[in-house]
């Protein structure tokens, strides 16, 4: 396999598609990364399940307010303007349809758009969060995440083996390889590493890419 993006270089990358003026929810662990990478000059507005409304970078180290923390428990600054509400009220705006895009990790994604992300089958820790809702709350369902699993299989899969999240909610796909939109219950190529063949992505990918149209090289920088 070529060389893959790293974790930063695809969050880097999907924070390169979020659109001026969103309200977005990341979820905890990898795509938190994404708000380091905000393009200059854009207005983006993250949203967190435990009850921030336009919360900024991470504080400098030593200078963490522990009571200001993020869903993932990790350390945030506040934006003019960032406002507080109860636990109930956050998710009534995940399902009252107020959030354009939500970002969440993946165990298997399926080409119809099924997520799974939870748990990892029988004897696993599950860890359900707020991902059931905000699946089906956001009007966007982005996913990033590496290409294959650890031990080399895809991530990407004709139909999910492990417990489903949200049936058909995933709308575009950021992983280690290329980027990749579900339509019409396939997998559509839109970017890959341009050092990898076609063949070699989908001897990767455990269900058929589709292609429409040009397909762009991904190219990111370090970060």
């Amino acid at each position: 396999m070529s060389a893959k993006l790293t974790n930063a270089q695809i969050a880097w990358r999907a924070a390169q598609d979020l659109p001026d003026g969103a309200y977005v929810n990341l979820g905890i662990g990898f795509p938190e990364m994404i708000a380091k990478f905000k393009p200059e000059g854009r207005e983006v507005t993250y949203h967190t399940e435990n009850g921030i409304l336009d919360f900024g970078e991470a504080p400098p180290a030593g200078s963490e307010d522990w009571d200001l923390i993020n869903a993932g428990k990790k350390a945030v600054t506040l934006n003019p303007g960032a406002s507080f509400f109860h636990h109930a009220d956050s998710f009534a705006m995940v399902r009252g349809g107020h959030l354009d895009v939500a970002v969440l990790g993946a165990y298997e994604i399926a080409e119809n758009g099924d997520l799974a992300n939870w748990s990892t089958g029988p004897g696993s820790v599950p860890a359900v969060g707020g991902a059931m809702d905000l699946v089906h709350g956001a009007k966007q369902v982005w996913v990033v995440t590496d290409h294959v699993t650890k031990k080399g299989q895809p991530k990407l899969v004709e139909r999910c083996s492990l417990p489903l999240t949200g049936v058909g909610c995933v709308t575009r796909i950021y992983t280690s390889l290329a980027v990749i939109d579900v339509v019409d219950k396939h997998f559509v190529l839109r970017d890959k590493l341009p050092g990898m063949s076609l063949e070699e992505l989908q001897a990767v990918t455990g269900a058929k890419l589709h292609i429409d149209g040009d397909i762009a090289d991904l190219n990111v920088p370090e970060v």
